[in-house]
């Protein structure tokens, strides 16, 4: 699957970086990170424009994101058992995400991104929870723009070396998303339970 994507983004460029972004944020098998990096390696070696690859790029994943809090919004676990198993979706993954949603908060939006398996989730629990549209693209669109961006520059500085360290590089994402996502809970809690504790003048 890895190949033909790649293959696709090498005759069709800007349009399959679209489109295959959509449908991998959706939650079909698209190797999201792997196409971007080598959106950003495409761009180094002169074949794709950065600004176009770019806003491709980012059209494709913010329009997926948004499909997936839609059809949570509006459909709910109905559609998860009926289509779950052809996205790879079960009740059980939307409630996991769910509590982590309920647990990191609206900033699980914005990290999402970064935690392979967790973006569409994620997207698809905000819509269930009944957060409001204006709320969601607050926290979900700068989300998409920071992935987009690491992704892609990570490919076009990482040059001819794209591949091999592209193949490591989930799992330190993962790490770090964690880390920020701790940092960020940690903060709230601060905001939340510190600040009434501070002693008046």
């Amino acid at each position: 699957m890895e190949q033909q994507v790649l293959a696709w983004i090498g005759q069709y460029g800007y349009a399959a970086i679209f489109v295959l972004l959509v449908f991998g944020i959706v939650g079909l098998p698209v190797p999201d990170e792997t196409l971007l990096t080598f959106t950003g390696y495409m761009v180094f070696k002169g074949r794709l424009a950065l600004p176009l690859a770019f806003a491709a790029a980012l059209a494709g994943s913010i329009s997926g994101i948004t499909i997936s809090f839609t059809l949570g919004r509006v459909f709910g676990l109905a559609l998860v058992h009926r289509y779950g198993r052809y996205l790879r979706i079960t009740e059980a993954h939307i409630s996991k995400a769910h509590a982590w949603f309920e647990r990191v908060g609206r900033w699980g939006l914005t990290i999402g991104y970064f935690v392979p398996g967790v973006r569409h989730l994620t997207a698809y629990a905000a819509g269930m929870s009944e957060l409001e549209p204006r709320h969601f693209a607050v926290y979900a669109y700068p989300g998409g723009f920071l992935w987009v961006a690491t992704f892609i520059g990570l490919g076009y500085f990482l040059g001819e070396r794209w591949e091999a360290v592209e193949k490591h590089v989930d799992r330190y994402l993962l790490g770090g998303s964690i880390a920020f996502g701790v940092a960020i809970a940690g903060y709230l809690a601060w905001r939340k339970w510190g600040r009434h504790s501070e002693p008046g003048p």
